[in-house]
């Protein structure tokens, strides 16, 4: 099913910007591995199937999209803060500096960002923020559905370098299992210390 997005990047263009980007990130609940971020600029009315906030799509649905989506884009960029990051600057900037390194990425460079939330990055580019706008802009829904997937991926990446914590199952999430799995192996490398010393 395809939903009707706001036009958000074609009113910046109105403005005279000329490329601009959706940006999201993904991965700021878990207990474990990176937080990711993607920035996308699609071309002016690109139709894309089945593009929806990456929440609401299924795993398969998402990586379909992730290669239907690079092959749309202009240019689009995936970036990630690590663990050791979020524990010492927190999630929330975290998240914003991986924001950035993905604006700071693409080529060409956009000229105006769209952020998904309320907070925004420091960028060397104008922008503004568009709360829930995974679910009203196509470029920030693209954004989404790129930063889950490579981080889906990275954490199945990880279940094989530390098996028994489950990461290809619960992708870090603060399951059940996986407090189990801390409880019986430790902290790994990739958990971040300052979630995993207080569970709820």
């Amino acid at each position: 099913m395809m939903i009707t997005f706001e036009p958000q990047e074609f009113l910046y263009n109105q403005l005279g910007f000329i490329r601009v980007c959706g940006v999201d990130e993904a991965g700021r609940g878990p207990l474990a591995g990176d937080v990711y971020a993607a920035a996308v600029i699609l071309p002016v009315g690109a139709s894309i199937a089945s593009l929806n906030d990456s929440k609401k799509l299924t795993p398969k649905k998402r990586d379909l999209l992730f290669d239907e989506i690079q092959r749309t884009a202009i240019c689009f960029a995936i970036a990630s803060a690590t663990a050791e990051e979020i524990d010492r600057i927190n999630i929330l900037q975290a998240a914003l500096l991986a924001m950035r390194r993905a604006v700071d990425a693409l080529q060409p460079a956009a000229d105006f960002a769209l952020i998904d939330g309320n907070q925004k990055p420091r960028l060397a580019i104008p922008c503004e923020t568009l709360v829930k706008g995974d679910a009203r802009c196509a470029s920030i829904a693209a954004a989404s559905i790129l930063a889950k997937v490579a981080r889906d991926r990275a954490m199945d990446e990880l279940d094989a370098r530390y098996p028994g914590y489950g990461f290809a199952k619960h992708k870090g999430y603060p399951t059940v299992e996986h407090y189990a799995s801390i409880a019986r192996l430790g902290v790994s490398p990739v958990h971040r210390k300052s979630f995993t010393l207080f569970r709820p």
